[in-house]
């Protein structure tokens, strides 16, 4: 066993297989070993395709939000625009597609904020944060089969506000705020 003062060893993956295949996710068993004691064990791992979610700044300094009904919580949920990008995608490409998509709106400039992994414990995926400014709705609507989306803007002091409150609940969104934030407070001060 490892001592705490050294901190945990990296296991090695040994192979994976493929359980099952979802239009999200692949389900995956992969075998890991441990370098110091050689135990073998199956882990249960989720593959889906990187996601984008993008924090959408109109020239009067609301953001697009989105309202949907989401089907893990059997409720709606209060996010920013976001989706499953393509395999290669780059994140601001795939971020100012699905803000053009699901919400009709389209930005004047557009950079990454950052990217986290959503859940290490399981997932393999990434999640990247896209800030796009000067947006405006320019375009009509392109939904997927399933979705139904109430798109609104709020003043940016009042999201980050129902953030802190608990009126937003999406974990990835609370991430993506996060890191607009420190963006934000260097527009406002430039605006005043």
């Amino acid at each position: 066993m490892t001592s705490p003062s050294t901190g945990p060893s990296r296991w090695e993956r040994l192979h994976e297989s493929i359980q099952a295949k979802t239009p999200i996710f692949d389900l995956l068993r992969a075998r890991f070993r441990h370098p110091v004691r050689g135990s073998e064990r199956d882990f249960v791992v989720l593959s889906p395709p990187d996601w984008v979610n993008v924090v959408a700044l109109t020239p009067e300094h609301h953001l697009v939000l989105v309202r949907q009904f989401r089907y893990g919580i059997n409720d709606f949920s209060l996010e920013i625009p976001g989706g499953v990008m393509e395999a290669g995608e780059n994140p601001i490409t795939a971020g100012l597609r699905e803000l053009r998509e699901e919400t009709g709106y389209q930005g004047t400039s557009a950079r990454l904020l950052g990217s986290v992994h959503p859940n290490p414990a399981i997932q393999s995926n990434r999640c990247h944060f896209v800030f796009a400014e000067g947006t405006v709705p320019t375009h009509a609507l392109e939904w997927d089969q399933d979705e139904e989306i109430q798109i609104m803007t709020s003043p940016v002091d009042a999201v980050l506000a129902l953030a802190r409150s608990g009126g937003i609940t999406h974990g990835l969104v609370l991430d993506a705020l996060l890191l607009f934030e420190p963006h934000w407070q260097r527009i406002k001060a430039g605006a005043s």
